[in-house]
């Protein structure tokens, strides 16, 4: 009750905003049941500078796209289709890129090829390239996507390594709808996230999205959109992250606390172990 009137409060076990979390304790993470400042993987201790390590933030959103549901939204597409490397101009002289210049990013399991956008809308020290973009399809998906998707093929080395290159731009072509023969874009951007590892963090399991890359000028053969990622690596990677948890159960047998949300929560008796 609150001034006489019934209310639901916050989704918690007390239904207050509470600064003491007993849930934490009861989760085996004892010393975070007060707030307090955790470094992240992508803290500037974890960064190597003279090797051109840098932060890489791939989530921010474009104000025009909605992830790839927006793929099909042609007027949407017609006003953003790439999504390149946003780049403070100090880092861009460092490394000695332009606008429009092709960089090398490499993660912990491969790496991606982009293009260079010099802006003082980013911050030094740190990069960025929007997700929504760098969807793809094969050649043999004849009817999959054609306003906002590159054509590319996919080789397998037989020892985990995969890459993937561009081979057709989006072109126009004939349909029910006039406009698809009024395409003038060619560019649908690169798909950065396949390079990223999983990274389950320990304490919600959530992915962690931030990479730490590793910038360099592209190679001789490399050609933009070009991805590579090592399956093996990926593993690996994902086993060490693993190795932070401190596995369930918890209180009662529960697999998770009941009381945090999700956004497709199953039935209730699948959360105990």
């Amino acid at each position: 009750m609150a001034g006489g009137k019934p209310v639901e409060g916050f989704p918690t076990p007390s239904r207050k905003n509470e600064f003491f979390s007993q849930t934490m304790i009861d989760w085996k993470w004892p010393e975070y049941a007060i707030p307090t400042y955790i470094k992240s993987h992508i803290h500037e201790e974890e960064m190597d500078r003279s090797k051109n390590e840098y932060p890489l933030v791939p989530t921010f959103r474009l104000p025009t796209l909605i992830h790839s549901r927006s793929g099909n939204a042609k007027w949407l597409y017609e006003i953003s289709n790439r999504n390149p490397i946003w780049i403070h101009p100090e880092d861009a002289d460092r490394l000695g890129v332009h606008t429009g210049d092709i960089l090398r990013v490499n993660t912990e399991i491969g790496y991606f090829v982009d293009k260079v956008w010099v802006t003082e809308g980013m911050k030094p020290g740190i990069i960025a390239c929007s997700h929504h973009l760098g969807r793809w399809r094969r050649p043999s998906d004849a009817h999959g996507n054609r306003w906002a998707v590159n054509t590319v093929s996919i080789d397998n080395d037989g020892k985990g390594g995969w890459k993937m290159s561009t081979i057709g731009d989006i072109v126009p072509f004939k349909s029910s709808d006039p406009d698809s023969s009024r395409i003038f874009w060619s560019d649908g951007g690169v798909h950065q996230n396949i390079t990223f590892p999983v990274h389950p963090d320990p304490i919600s399991g959530m992915h962690c999205w931030h990479q730490k890359v590793r910038l360099e000028k592209a190679h001789a053969d490399d050609k933009y959109g070009d991805i590579f990622v090592d399956t093996n690596k990926s593993f690996e990677v994902y086993k060490k992250w693993l190795a932070m948890t401190r596995p369930a159960p918890g209180p009662n047998g529960l697999r998770r606390p009941l009381w945090m949300k999700r956004a497709l929560r199953p039935a209730e008796e699948m959360f105990y172990i």
